[in-house]
């Protein structure tokens, strides 16, 4: 019999009769390691036969391992509270960024006080060493089962699934899942480096007139050293927290009477305002006009661009005068009507239209957080309105302005999202065909690298997603160009093409920062409320050591202003390490020290936020080495 030969890892090894992975990963010498192989079909457990020959085995430093790790972290979690609670429901858990969770329904709801005993008992379930054993049943037996172990969760589970869906359970020891897996061989595969991290509420399905669970959600990771790392940057998570940051720097606050939306401070404010005219400087320069566009639209011109039918549970409502009006929610069909107010000529193209455009959208209040999930913010948007022919021109150029900014702003590292069509879209497949072939070629002549986001596209187009690393090695979403070929034609957008004829023009959706509101919470986040001198609201405080040096301060605060510096004084009667402790938990950039010997010798005492070591200087040198140090990148 001939043999038959395996491409593992690039390697190709030969087995009498289809190995499973477990002889594989033996081969690999992986033994120990392996969680899991994977192959063009599918994900498997390592005790299945391999189909196909080409395989990868999964182990903890893989992506894809450390989920199925922390999958099977889950099941244990599970199994943990049916042994200490067995009047607990199961329902679903599973795996997250950094982690998992599990929802559980239970009569007396669990407390933090409570994670102890659910981890110790988590370790001893690992100690056993169980194996996971994948059983298959038809849809009866597996209603059957669950419901004789009580779990009316898993049996509402198999009745939302396709009459045709293979059910697969899972079974370590003397608790069984629900679980399409694959999972790690067994239970002593799982290092005991987690560890459980909060309880939240929530609804079966997110429907709040379901059943209410209890979340528990928790961390996995690999190593011992991984995990540390982890809870450290949490730790350090929270003393970057942009709401926290936001009221030591007294920049914004919220408050129930407006929910998800910000009240902002004068600080704040002028944090905000740079932020803008600093995009708005960059845009003026690139090309880009501005408008501004109504913030109530008749119901009509939503249902004529498709947002009535695919985003109204969005969109703030009301009526006048038997009209029905919707708080817009977005800018697009808005600058649309810009567009089309007068024929353009092929000559007018492209024309970028830019808008800061104030927007409001019915978010859930649950998921309301701080400046990153709000209700009421403003976009900095635009809308390319181009020829198929300028596509790729204009990505091009939008590419290279979004890195301008980011790199500006601080941020020198991002990576791509392809996002194709979703399941609930408008338009036809063959327009949807033009729209992804041409971004897709787009995006690759511009030199971008790129990962598939399958099914996240806009309901009117495909788009490029764009999204940031921080200092804390966290990724944020926030740029977008969106090609789409369909609103223009739904709203009757034309331009007279160079043969003369009317054509539609393709329209480029794109941002960069996203929302002002969330990139503020960014940035505060990202660098710890230490912002650049040219994006500080309050660049330096004028702190006098003395009285007698109140009149000198006075005269220094007006030299700064005349030299475009933002400054503030204070001169109250507090002890200058008073002074220079509040200022920096404030996250001031620059103390200048002023006293009594500055005010004879017309010098200032410069002490920069984070640095113990003063620096005495003439004034007029202090202003210019401020004034370098403030300019805008």
């Amino acid at each position: 019999m001939p043999k038959i030969v395996y491409v593992v890892h690039g390697q190709e090894f030969s087995f009498d009769r289809a190995p499973t992975g477990f002889q594989i990963a033996e081969k690999l010498g992986l033994k120990k390691t392996a969680l899991a192989f994977k192959t063009p079909q599918g994900t498997f457990d390592l005790a299945r036969i391999v189909e196909g020959t080409v395989v990868d085995i999964l182990t903890p430093s893989d992506e894809e391992g450390l989920a199925i790790l922390r999958h099977s972290t889950a099941h244990v979690l599970a199994q943990a509270i049916k042994e200490l609670y067995p009047e607990a429901q199961i329902a679903i858990g599973p795996v997250i960024e950094n982690g998992f969770y599990y929802d559980i329904a239970h009569k007396t709801p669990f407390m933090l006080a409570d994670f102890g005993t659910i981890e110790a008992k988590m370790r001893e379930i690992i100690k056993r060493a169980l194996p996971f054993q994948r059983s298959v049943l038809d849809r009866s037996g597996a209603i059957a089962f669950f419901q004789k172990v009580g779990e009316t969760f898993k049996v509402r589970l198999i009745e939302d699934l396709p009459q045709d869906a293979e059910i697969t359970i899972y079974t370590q020891g003397t608790f069984t899942d629900l679980c399409r897996g694959p999972h790690v061989p067994n239970t002593r595969t799982i290092p005991v480096h987690f560890k459980l991290m909060k309880l939240a509420g929530a609804y079966w399905r997110g429907d709040a007139t379901g059943p209410m669970l209890q979340r528990i959600y928790a961390t996995a990771w690999a190593t011992q050293e991984d995990l540390e790392t982890y809870l450290t940057r949490l730790e350090e998570a929270e003393r970057r927290d942009h709401r926290r940051l936001g009221k030591e720097m007294t920049l914004f606050h919220f408050q129930e009477e407006a929910a998800g939306a910000v009240f902002w401070h004068p600080k704040g404010w002028r944090l905000y305002r740079i932020l803008q005219d600093f995009m708005r400087k960059r845009l003026e320069k690139n090309g880009y006009v501005e408008v501004c566009t109504p913030q109530l639209v008749d119901r009509s011109l939503w249902e004529a661009s498709g947002h009535w039918e695919k985003f109204q549970e969005n969109m703030f409502i009301t009526e006048t005068e038997n009209k029905v009006l919707a708080v817009k929610p977005m800018n697009c069909p808005c600058h649309v009507q810009i567009f089309k107010n007068t024929l353009r000529s092929y000559k007018e193209l492209p024309l970028r239209m830019a808008e800061f455009g104030s927007c409001h959208r019915n978010e859930p209040s649950g998921s309301l957080h701080g400046l990153m999930r709000i209700r009421a913010f403003t976009q900095d948007d635009a809308h390319i309105f181009c020829m198929p022919q300028q596509i790729t021109s204009e990505t091009k150029a939008f590419c290279a302005l979004l890195e301008n900014v980011y790199t500006a702003l601080g941020f020198c590292n991002f990576s791509v999202k392809f996002s194709d069509r979703p399941a609930k879209r408008a338009g036809t497949d063959v327009l949807w065909d033009a729209a992804e072939n041409a971004l897709k070629q787009a995006a690759t002549e511009a030199g971008l690298t790129f990962t598939l986001n399958p099914g996240e596209g806009a309901f009117y187009g495909p788009k490029l997603e764009f999204v940031l690393k921080d200092a804390l090695n966290r990724d944020w979403q926030c740029g977008t160009l969106q090609v789409d070929f369909v609103m223009p034609e739904r709203l009757g957008a034309e331009y007279v093409g160079t043969d003369g004829v009317r054509h539609h023009p393709v329209m480029l959706h794109r941002a960069i920062l996203g929302s002002f509101e969330r990139f503020v919470g960014i940035l505060l986040e990202h660098y710890g409320g230490k912002l650049p001198l040219w994006l500080a609201p309050v660049q330096g405080v004028l702190a006098t050591i003395t009285e007698d040096a109140a009149a000198y301060a006075k005269e220094v605060s007006i030299y700064c202003e005349q030299a475009g510096l933002r400054v503030e004084m204070d001169l109250r009667s507090e002890k200058i390490t008073y002074k220079i402790r509040q200022h920096s938990l404030a996250k001031v950039p620059i103390i200048i020290v002023l006293g009594k010997k500055e005010a004879e010798e017309r010098k200032v005492t410069l002490r920069f936020l984070g640095k113990e070591e003063q620096q005495t200087c003439a004034l007029e040198d202090a202003v210019m080495l401020l004034q370098e140090c403030a300019k805008v990148p």
